[in-house]
């Protein structure tokens, strides 16, 4: 249904909107601080999922280590 929305003609009004709004001088600020963002944003979301996955690495390696050592003792009974 909105496969044909927007043409080439839209955008480009779209485009000068937008020029006009924030001028010519701001729009490479614009675009600089929008790259650092998303590149923190990447950074910060990668980050997050190698956490998680050595978090899940860890509590495998431990609930198998409780596992082996749990009921291995060879201590002789007291009396």
């Amino acid at each position: 249904m909105l496969g044909n929305a927007f043409t080439g003609w839209h955008l480009i009004a779209i485009l000068v909107v937008i020029l006009l709004l924030f001028g010519a001088t701001r729009l490479p600020a614009l675009s600089k601080s929008l790259g650092q963002s998303m590149r923190i944003f990447k950074n910060e979301t990668r980050a997050m999922k190698e956490e998680s996955a050595a978090d899940k690495a860890d509590a495998t390696g431990a609930a198998e280590a409780g596992r082996s050592t749990g009921t291995g003792t060879t201590e002789p009974p007291k009396p």
